[in-house]
């Protein structure tokens, strides 16, 4: 038997993330999570938008615990959580309507971050919409003591990790045919991005 993971964190953010992300993912559609973690906000999330299709994704060492939590909760919305490395050239779907993905930036190396950004080029269909949670750095500035703790703990572990520099996150957007749509500030010093797929076969 697989014991369950836990993260503090996620049970501290899970209410005012769904505030937000109720609105983005209002129309039925599946959702999937690049690196679901312990899977908490994937129960969680799932059965608050039962409208929603949750897919849970991660690196196959994390599967286990995501679906211990899964089991517990037996919800029809929430799919059995499938291996995705961000590295990986090719992904386990079609394409993609809505992403969603937590404090995961500052857990990847940049090139990393480079990478998933040249996927989501490749996998999102037009119009997707991506939330992307987590602490950022803004003029190259953190905004708060903590978020620098933070940053100096994250490097102290893996040199290559670290808070990531918004503008530079929104260049590699850009450069993906995504927009920004909003930047909404969450509690904790972190941040939600809403970004937007251009759909280049319109007019507008």
């Amino acid at each position: 038997m697989v014991n369950k993971p836990y993260s503090q964190a996620c049970e501290n953010n899970k209410a005012p993330i769904l505030a937000v992300i109720r609105e983005i993912f209002s129309e039925p559609t599946t959702v999937w999570e690049i690196g679901s973690g312990t899977g908490q906000h994937a129960c969680y999330f799932a059965s608050e938008l039962p409208h929603l299709i949750w897919q849970a994704t991660d690196v196959v060492g994390n599967l286990p615990g995501i679906n211990a939590w899964r089991e517990e909760v037996q919800l029809t919305n929430l799919n059995l959580p499938i291996a995705l490395d961000v590295t990986d050239s090719v992904w386990p779907c079609d394409g993609m309507d809505t992403v969603f993905t937590a404090n995961t930036l500052h857990i990847m190396s940049w090139q990393q971050v480079e990478i998933l950004f040249k996927r989501f080029q490749t996998y999102l269909n037009p119009l997707a919409r991506v939330c992307i949670y987590g602490p950022f750095n803004y003029n190259g500035k953190y905004t708060s003591d903590s978020n620098a703790n933070f940053d100096q703990w994250l490097k102290s572990r893996d040199p290559l990790s670290g808070i990531r520099d918004f503008e530079a996150v929104i260049a590699l957007a850009e450069i993906a045919g995504l927009r920004l749509l909003n930047d909404n500030p969450m509690p904790a010093n972190n941040r939600l991005l809403v970004l937007q797929k251009v759909d280049k076969t319109s007019n507008d």
